[in-house]
């Protein structure tokens, strides 16, 4: 994650431990797997195990994970995206934008208003994957729409794909 951060990366990194550690922080994994593997030979052959609700032991890898939060924005419940990363291995074949959609999903079955995440600048892929392939837009609560001048040196943009008036209203308008 240093990249896109360049020199904020030292103070990000913090940041991002304490996110990645609250209590309100969800998260999905997606892990690799035997293609060829049946679901009970998977299942025989694991030695993983649950112990307090806790997973421990080798596995298949986890290729991508998707961090989020249930939140107030604007006074509008919204899912907010905090991390949504993929394994380079795994990058350009769908599964972000699977990812991304089934985070809608939960957004709309819990009655959210939006999804709203943070995207780096500098990440100009992720900012074209999504603008362009999920059609996100630039939040009306993003630094560049609340101080245009203030914005411009942001190294951040805040999108937003909402699903009703009231969060359109204030969070794209």
């Amino acid at each position: 994650m240093e990249g896109p951060y360049g020199s904020e990366w030292p103070v990000e990194e913090k940041i991002k431990l304490r996110e990645m550690a609250s209590p309100q922080a969800r998260y999905i994994f997606v892990r690799s797997s035997s293609p060829n593997a049946t679901l009970n030979e998977k299942l025989v052959n694991n030695e993983e195990k649950v112990i307090s609700g806790h997973w421990i032991g080798d596995g298949d890898p986890v290729v991508a994970f998707v961090q989020y939060r249930f939140v107030i924005e604007e006074e509008v419940p919204v899912l907010y995206v905090f991390e949504l990363q993929l394994e380079s291995s795994v990058q350009r074949k769908g599964l972000g934008k699977f990812l991304m959609q089934l985070l809608e999903l939960i957004a709309h079955k819990n009655r959210m208003g939006a999804v709203i995440l943070t995207v780096q600048k500098a990440n100009t892929s992720a900012f074209e994957f999504y603008i362009n392939k999920l059609r996100y837009s630039i939040s009306s609560i993003s630094p560049s729409r609340v101080n245009p001048l203030i914005g411009a040196e942001a190294s951040y943009e805040i999108l937003c794909k909402t699903f009703d008036a009231e969060a359109k209203a204030k969070l794209e308008e």
